[in-house]
């Protein structure tokens, strides 16, 4: 199945006291570039968190953002004073700037709530926490992950509708062959008797037999109508596809490469040209597929 590499989640849990969010935003890219931002005290966490997204991203260039809020519930934790005196500071002046008068109590309760004022003990997570962190990542992931799907079908439908177009013009090509045949062979006798010189006919007859096969496009089109099946396939069955898909774009491409360079027919060519159009808004879309 067709994942996009384009995706987010969002999501939330609760500890004592606390309640973490986690949030991720994911593009497209060959590897997966992985940013992770989140509270000093989950540092010793980041590990763990990183391996987990992973598993999930697999590919693209992901930011993942942790916060964590205090609930005002009790809790075991230390005041940073620095921030909360920045913060109080800060928020002061605000008031006096629009005229706003701050309650002592509810200022302080204000401040309490903002990201890094209260802090928990040095040390491991709680386990609480730490479960609660887990949960909420694990959330992200998944609502990312179903985002993922959801771009990813219409993807597919694009990418297999190309799919079918560059079938559909390959068939178109079967009329022009017959009639390209005559026309080389009348071609080649002109010009023979333009020259004015005998000739062997069964040797002309060979000749042109083994021209003819040369051009022949029998073979391009049995490979490229095989690669259109798998990729078919393949956009069906497989998790995390893309490459393949990008490994079967290129040996559809040398197929229509090659016939269009054994057409010798301006119709022909006409139709290879739309096919190449076709492959190559494939291999666009083919750019945000996991």
């Amino acid at each position: 199945m067709i994942k996009s590499m384009t995706g987010y989640g969002k999501a939330e849990a609760c500890a004592p006291g606390k309640k973490i969010t986690a949030e991720v935003r994911s593009l497209n890219s060959k590897q997966l570039d992985l940013t992770i931002k989140l509270p000093p005290d989950y540092r010793s966490a980041e590990y763990e968190i990183r391996a987990l997204a992973a598993k999930t991203l697999q590919r693209g260039k992901a930011d993942l953002y942790i916060t964590c809020e205090s609930t005002g519930e009790a809790g075991v934790g230390a005041i940073n004073r620095r921030m909360f005196d920045d913060y109080y500071r800060q928020l002061v002046e605000i008031g006096a700037t629009h005229g706003m008068k701050w309650g002592d109590e509810p200022l302080v309760s204000a401040i309490l709530r903002l990201p890094d004022v209260v802090q928990g003990a040095a040390g491991e997570i709680p386990e609480e926490e730490a479960a609660a962190m887990r949960q909420a990542v694990e959330g992200a992931l998944a609502n990312l992950d179903a985002f993922r799907m959801q771009e990813g079908q219409v993807l597919s439908n694009d990418l297999l509708y190309r799919v079918d177009e560059i079938l559909r013009l390959m068939h178109t090509i079967e009329p022009f062959e017959t009639s390209r045949i005559e026309t080389i062979r009348k071609r080649i006798r002109d010009g023979i008797e333009a020259l004015g010189i005998a000739i062997d006919q069964n040797r002309l007859a060979q000749e042109m037999i083994f021209y003819i096969e040369k051009l022949d496009v029998t073979e391009e089109k049995v490979r490229l109508e095989n690669h259109c099946i798998y990729f078919r396939e393949v956009a069906a069955d497989e998790e995390a596809a893309g490459r393949k898909l990008g490994f079967l774009t290129q040996e559809m491409g040398r197929e229509i490469n090659t016939l269009g360079s054994k057409a010798n027919e301006a119709s022909i060519q006409k139709i290879v040209v739309q096919m190449k159009d076709e492959l190559e808004k494939i291999k666009e879309q083919l750019l945000n597929v996991l």
